[in-house]
């Protein structure tokens, strides 16, 4: 699979010319930044963090033209979410109520009850539009969907909500340490009622506690319980022990 997100990638960066990969990836960074990545989010929470999504500007510096300069090859890892692309759990919470949304979302505010006649900051009820068409967000759900039914989300499977995901597997730079478990996604997939992304720290494949602690969550939410037949993920959520603190 993830030569396909590569082959994507290059394409995208070459549109112009393989020699002229600055044009392709500054195109495709400024989407990014309409999805409020790389960026913040303007959150209103203390010291947020912006992420990293890297320009020409920044690979121009890392290789100069003088010693021969970067072409699509040398970056290839971004096409699948990795190398200098850094992201906060916010932000893809954020973006996928964005593609549960069709190309729109709502800078993030903290509420914890909204009394009659209340006011929300304009900030916050302004609608922020990525500027692509709604129709070409829906190849990608079906997609989101099918990783919940039969790919590598299907811990996160309920019979009757059906849910859009992806999951992660964050590598670790500490040998003797599990990788970090992460999964980001929406649902139900008509008339999306919640977005959510779950970070896991030492917790192996995205499959393994991410996947499955959204769900329940999600479940959660929606119905307002954990129904009998999935209290098993509940139990193991809550038993296990990642951290070590050795």
């Amino acid at each position: 699979m993830q030569h396909l997100f590569f082959t994507e990638f290059r394409r995208i960066i070459d549109k112009f010319g393989y020699t002229n990969p600055q044009k392709g990836l500054d195109v495709f960074s400024d989407y990014l930044y309409r999805f409020g990545l790389g960026r913040p989010l303007g959150v209103d929470f203390p010291n947020e963090n912006k992420g990293n999504v890297p320009t020409s500007t920044y690979f121009d510096k890392v290789y100069p033209k003088a010693k021969g300069g970067w072409r699509s090859p040398g970056i290839i890892s971004i096409g699948i979410g990795q190398g200098e692309i850094q992201l906060s759990t916010i932000q893809m919470a954020n973006l996928a109520a964005t593609i549960a949304n069709r190309g729109y979302f709502f800078t993030p505010h903290l509420v914890k009850a909204i009394k009659d006649g209340g006011k929300i900051d304009d900030k916050y009820t302004t609608k922020r539009i990525v500027g692509i068409d709604q129709q070409n967000f829906e190849v990608i759900i079906d997609g989101m969907e099918g990783v919940v039914l039969a790919g590598t989300a299907k811990n996160a499977y309920i019979p009757d909500i059906p849910i859009c995901g992806k999951t992660g597997t964050v590598q670790n730079p500490h040998n003797n340490k599990k990788d970090h478990s992460v999964f980001f996604g929406f649902a139900p997939k008509v008339n999306p009622k919640i977005a959510i992304a779950v970070y896991v720290e030492f917790g192996g494949w995205g499959r393994d506690f991410a996947a499955p602690i959204a769900s329940l969550m999600i479940e959660k939410y929606l119905r307002g319980y954990i129904s009998d037949g999935r209290k098993h993920w509940e139990t193991k959520m809550k038993e296990s022990k990642l951290v070590n603190f050795e």
